[in-house]
């Protein structure tokens, strides 16, 4: 049996793509809800495991929102808007597919900054339909807000964020896996969420760092691992990153930094990836480069490399890594294709009180 609410995800017109990464980490992995389908007509009929990864995971794409409730009488429980685009605003279209959803019953989940909750119409809707809107950048009232307080040092044991080159390159994936693999060696691992998709996923620790004010943000980043400390002794802890520390759009990494003092970095990035994915116009930083600004802003190393496969070949991806691995003298990865064992070998050199716990 499973506690899990059945939900549909929307996705219309970008399933697999960047756009899509709410929804391609929700057919990855849930805690929360169990996916009953994915909308994206443009993908009607395929499965989301094999246009995510090559490999059939029982999520079927369908073309509409009514095709995928279908057959399901009322065990569909949530509407979760599975996208993320740049303008984090909805499309009239959007708001029409959600209004329906509504009729059908179905809570709705947002976890863009256009806020449902502030929109009259939407309000009276779920109201007259007795449903639920969730708007999860939505937070607290600043008063609950804490700044900075450095109770991060009580924390003990080792901290490991994932940071990337680029926005949509991996790193909750990549952060989800690694979790879970420390925790099938026999690791007490607790992984720390930084954004939307990870606290809709089911994270029990974090939040969407870039729905804060500046002022609250290194504060709540600390809080969130003080907690997740207090309340699981964990024998490591892994912070999801955001966006990256060069990007000119994006500060969360360096609150990811600040906040959560991290004594290790895994850095992700996709070789074939030639610039910035929402900014054609500026191109991606070097991996060395990246390193570096990574190594000197946080005073602590990059001990591995997890790339991302998009636009690459199998043959692509191994050179890749055997180059990288060759240059940079740490271990690199697809977690996806290969698993997170390098990975952790090298958290385990890095950290030889992890090790003695296994033994």
């Amino acid at each position: 049996m499973t506690n899990k609410k059945l939900a549909v995800v929307y996705c219309e017109g970008f399933f697999g793509e960047m756009d899509g990464k709410t929804a391609n980490g929700l057919a990855r992995h849930s805690e929360k809800y169990e996916i009953a389908g994915i909308i994206d007509s443009t993908k009607n009929g395929l499965d989301a495991g094999e246009v995510l990864d090559n490999e059939a995971n029982g999520i079927s794409i369908y073309k509409d929102i009514r095709e995928s409730l279908e057959g399901k009488g009322d065990s569909v429980k949530a509407f979760i808007y599975g996208m993320a685009p740049l303008s984090g605003s909805f499309s009239p279209a959007d708001r029409d597919v959600m209004f329906y959803a509504m009729e059908k019953n179905l809570d709705i989940i947002n976890g863009l900054h256009d806020f449902l909750t502030d929109d009259e119409a939407f309000v009276e809707k779920a109201a007259e339909c007795n449903v639920e809107l969730h708007d999860i950048r939505k937070q607290q009232s600043d008063k609950k807000r804490q700044v900075f307080t450095g109770d991060i040092t009580k924390v003990k044991c080792p901290k490991i964020a994932v940071l990337g080159t680029d926005s949509a390159v991996g790193k909750r994936t990549t952060s989800v896996l690694l979790t879970q693999a420390l925790q099938d060696l026999g690791l007490n691992a607790v992984m720390i969420a930084t954004g939307q998709t990870g606290v809709i996923q089911g994270a029990e620790f974090g939040v969407p760092l870039d729905a804060l004010k500046e002022q609250f943000i290194s504060g709540e980043m600390e809080k969130s691992i003080v907690e997740a400390w207090e309340a699981k002794n964990p024998d490591i802890i892994i912070i999801e990153g955001q966006g990256s520390l060069s990007h000119p759009a994006y500060l969360s990494s360096c609150f990811i930094i600040r906040g959560g003092q991290p004594e290790a970095i895994i850095i992700q990035h996709p070789p074939g990836r030639e610039n910035l994915g929402d900014y054609p116009a500026i191109k991606m930083p070097t991996l060395y480069d990246e390193i570096e600004l990574i190594e000197v802003f946080s005073k602590s190393p990059v001990i591995g490399i997890a790339i991302n496969h998009e636009n690459m070949s199998d043959p692509e991806v191994d050179e890749t890594i055997e180059a990288y691995q060759s240059e940079f003298e740490i271990p690199a990865t697809d977690v996806l294709k290969f698993g997170c064992d390098s990975l952790i070998t090298n958290i385990l050199v890095t950290f030889p009180e992890l090790k003695a716990k296994l033994t």
